[in-house]
């Protein structure tokens, strides 16, 4: 229920040493993407970590340039490659553009051939969502999209839970946007339980059945992401958190043509968002 992602750590040699950090702590769901440009990092601290492969399970990610039915079976390989692995645990669409459906045609391939353990899709919204289900014979197995608490998505998530799909948040922190960590109302409940208001919100998530991914590169933050399970938050405390929910996305809108333009472009000029 709780993983370690590695968006935006781009200098391989500290990717490798914070996610061997991860996996000190206690680790073992690992998100990287072709896009981060680090997957070389990730395998490596696999590797060197001595833990058995089979007690990882590891996501990564095709983007856009490697949509299609032969680029996306190109791309997998290169990531394999590159993660020094045999087979992913999870294999997303990173975004719901270019050729998708070829894209998914070659995942099914190597989710049946057992490359693959499950197959899903990133950012994808509800309709397009349904449109896939309708269309493919596998099932995506997960959802990753932006979830915290300035954008809940509980329609969203009530759609996935029909088409048993696993929602997982991405930048369950927001990057912070909004003064999320000296917000009043999610302070007072972290000071009501002992905990530190980014604890309140993968607390949050987790207790909604949403998976989550949170980053940092300092030791310490990540111990405290993962401490999470001594306690639970009352229905007072989900109802006060639902008020905070500003019904928009903050760090990506799939259907915003300035953010459609800058994801497009994210390869060469990685602005975070347009919103």
């Amino acid at each position: 229920m709780i993983g370690f992602g590695v968006f935006q750590i781009t200098d391989l040699q500290l990717c490798e040493q914070v996610v061997s950090d991860a996996i000190s702590v206690g680790y073992r769901l690992l998100d990287t993407a072709s896009v981060y440009k680090n997957e070389s990092a990730v395998g490596a601290a696999i590797h060197k970590s001595g833990i058995p492969r089979e007690e990882f399970f590891v996501t990564s990610k095709a983007y856009m340039p490697e949509m299609g039915y032969e680029k996306t079976k190109e791309a997998f390989e290169r990531t394999l490659s590159k993660m020094g692995l045999d087979y992913l645990d999870l294999y997303l669409i990173h975004q719901p553009f270019a050729d998708y459906y070829g894209a998914w045609r070659a995942m099914e391939e190597l989710y049946k051939k057992g490359l693959i353990r499950a197959i899903g899709v990133s950012n994808f919204p509800s309709d397009r969502i349904i449109d896939l289900c309708y269309n493919t014979d596998t099932i995506p197995a997960v959802n990753q999209i932006e979830l915290h608490p300035f954008y809940q998505r509980e329609d969203e998530l009530e759609i996935l839970k029909e088409y048993k799909i696993q929602p997982q948040a991405w930048a369950p922190f927001a990057e912070g946007l909004n003064n999320m960590f000296s917000n009043p109302v999610l302070t007072k409940i972290a000071n009501t339980h002992g905990k530190s208001v980014a604890q309140v919100i993968l607390r949050w998530n987790v207790e909604r059945n949403v998976i989550t991914i949170p980053k940092s590169t300092h030791k310490n933050r990540m111990e405290e992401n993962f401490n999470i399970w001594d306690f639970e938050l009352s229905d007072n405390d989900m109802a006060e958190i639902s008020k905070l929910d500003l019904h928009r996305p903050q760090m990506l809108d799939t259907r915003n043509p300035n953010e459609v333009k800058r994801v497009y472009g994210f390869k060469d000029n990685p602005v975070i968002t347009s919103l």
